[in-house]
């Protein structure tokens, strides 16, 4: 009898240690379904690798958290994030500011009540109403990328000394100055600037909107048209040259100065600079201030799932708090922090000009941030390509076209 009850005991220990191991492959069943994988949808080129090796870091050192980078093949960034949203198949995080976030505002999850949020620089949130839809990659600025041991910016403060200095470039056997034929390096960026010169750079647009300004016959324009003259009598031919090349023929000192933003030092990696350089501004009018502005801002997707979001919300805490999160917009992105918690001592040349600027209150804002959306590569770019390629199409003719493209673009 007592051998009948001791094997009854061991077939009910026996069961529970089966049982135990059903429970435990279910436990470790419900724990892959715990992992989340989000996507971070990218649009800047320059820190593609950057955000790669940031990704497998992120995912090696949290548990069950994926991050996945995901690139905009062939450009049109914001056509194939709308895209992706309309059809359900957004990303978890992606790029949002001005109008294009205007566009996509309800897919935008309100970061109001994350912590950190709070060391957000005064005035760089980026707001949808009361709703904090975005946060700042950084804060980014352009003007002529010089190479110090060619050009002293004490002498280029007008057009006409502008003019003498890539004469005298020229004359020397160095390429004085170089865009690059991409739609805002061609364009949009440098339009900018009579526009921000504009006492009321807001209502200039609206002129423009309803028909009651034109940039032909306004000052600032006809003299930043002249600038462009000079542009295309003494430069590169820019419709031959893109980003890669121009920032190398300047990295190797073929080129004197790129109308580029500080955004472009990433490119120099790949040579050995040997030189100082800076930014000095297009004086257009005297004008001594650069072009500084937000370029863009992460958001997170409000139809992405709950744990999603979660883990979208925890990765944003982790890279804007943590010294390795602000290592990477720093030291690895190259960013110009717009937050109060982190320091600037390790910047590269050109994002400590950005701050000297910044912190003298010589910047111009970002106005093509308000233009109608999509006019710059739709319909501005064709009219620079014109003006490039006719050497017999003058300033007032370019200005003639932009005011058409504006009048036809969508608004």
């Amino acid at each position: 009898m007592k051998k009948i009850r001791l094997l009854l005991v061991l077939v009910l220990v026996l069961s529970t240690m089966v049982v135990g191991c059903k429970s435990s492959e279910k436990e470790s069943t419900t724990s892959k379904k715990d992992d989340v994988t989000i996507t971070l949808f990218q649009s800047k080129v320059e820190i593609t690798e950057q955000l790669e090796k940031l990704a497998k870091e992120y995912s090696e050192m949290t548990d069950g958290v994926t991050l996945e980078v995901w690139g905009a093949p062939g450009g049109g960034y914001h056509t194939q994030l709308q895209a992706k949203l309309v059809n359900g198949q957004g990303p978890t995080i992606m790029s949002a500011i001005g109008k294009d976030a205007e566009v996509i505002s309800d897919y935008l999850y309100d970061l109001s009540n994350e912590d950190f949020v709070k060391y957000i620089a005064p005035g760089t949130a980026v707001m949808n109403g009361e709703k904090l839809i975005g946060v700042p990659y950084g804060v980014e600025g352009y003007g002529f990328v010089y190479n110090s041991s060619l050009v002293n910016p004490d002498e280029v403060t007008d057009l006409a000394s502008f003019e003498t200095k890539l004469n005298e470039l020229k004359d020397s056997g160095v390429q004085p100055i170089s865009l690059s034929s991409e739609s805002y390096f061609l364009i949009g960026h440098i339009l900018n600037i009579p526009f921000a010169l504009q006492d009321d750079p807001a209502a200039f647009v609206e002129g423009l909107n309803d028909k009651t300004k034109t940039m032909s016959g306004d000052p600032l324009f006809e003299e930043w048209a002249k600038f462009m003259e000079v542009i295309r009598k003494d430069g590169t031919k820019p419709l031959e040259i893109k980003y890669d090349v121009q920032t190398g023929d300047f990295a190797t000192g073929k080129t004197a100065m790129i109308h580029q933003g500080n955004w472009c030092y990433g490119m120099f990696k790949d040579y050995d600079v040997n030189f100082d350089m800076s930014i000095l501004p297009m004086p257009v009018n005297g004008n001594d201030k650069i072009s500084v502005g937000i370029p863009n801002a992460w958001a997170i997707n409000a139809g992405a799932s709950e744990e999603e979001i979660k883990a979208a919300t925890d990765f944003f805490n982790w890279l804007f708090t943590s010294e390795r999160g602000q290592e990477y917009i720093i030291d690895e992105f190259g960013f110009i922090p717009a937050m109060t918690n982190m320091k600037t001592e390790s910047l590269d040349p050109l994002g400590k000009a950005i701050a000297e600027y910044t912190a003298d209150g010589k910047t111009l804002p970002w106005v093509f941030k308000s233009w109608p959306s999509g006019i710059v590569k739709n319909d501005f770019l064709s009219v620079a390509q014109k003006f490039f390629a006719d050497e017999n199409m003058n300033g007032s003719d370019l200005l003639a076209e932009l005011d058409k493209a504006w009048a036809n673009a969508t608004k």
